[in-house]
């Protein structure tokens, strides 16, 4: 079995080749946020429809895949309310910060767009100020 990080490279290396496929062959960033609201019907513009809903099926499906390769994940699901309140706080933040972690780190950052390495720079910031202050706290 190889070790962690190779599976990391790897699924790196698929990410880095599904953007450039998307932008090069459709000119289309491959943000996951407007690919969601473009699948669920929220977004009229972006994507072919088809390949906005198979996008976003193929990310969970590939999970499964990739855990079914190596053995198994440890997976725990937090209550119902707290993916709710999560899901609806990355939703507004998506929406305010126009694009996703994906779509700024991965194709914005690629492309060298300022917009999206400042945003890349206060989500990286803001991760490690919350991992810091939990650390603190004792969570």
């Amino acid at each position: 079995m190889p070790q962690a990080w190779v599976f990391g490279l790897l699924g790196g290396l698929m990410i880095g080749i599904a953007a450039a496929v998307m932008l090069l062959g459709l000119g289309r960033i491959a943000g996951v946020s407007g690919l969601a609201a473009r699948a669920v019907g929220l977004a009229d513009a972006g994507p072919p429809h088809a390949l906005a809903i198979a996008f976003i099926i193929g990310l969970p499906v590939g999970a499964w895949l990739m855990a079914g390769a190596i053995g198994g994940v440890s997976l725990s699901v937090p209550k119902l309310a707290t993916l709710v309140v999560g899901g609806l706080l990355v939703g507004f933040g998506t929406r305010l910060g126009s694009g996703c972690t994906s779509g700024h780190g991965v194709c914005g950052m690629s492309r060298f767009s300022r917009r999206s390495i400042l945003a890349t720079v206060i989500f990286m910031a803001s991760g490690i100020a919350t991992v810091a202050c939990m650390r603190v706290a004792g969570l």
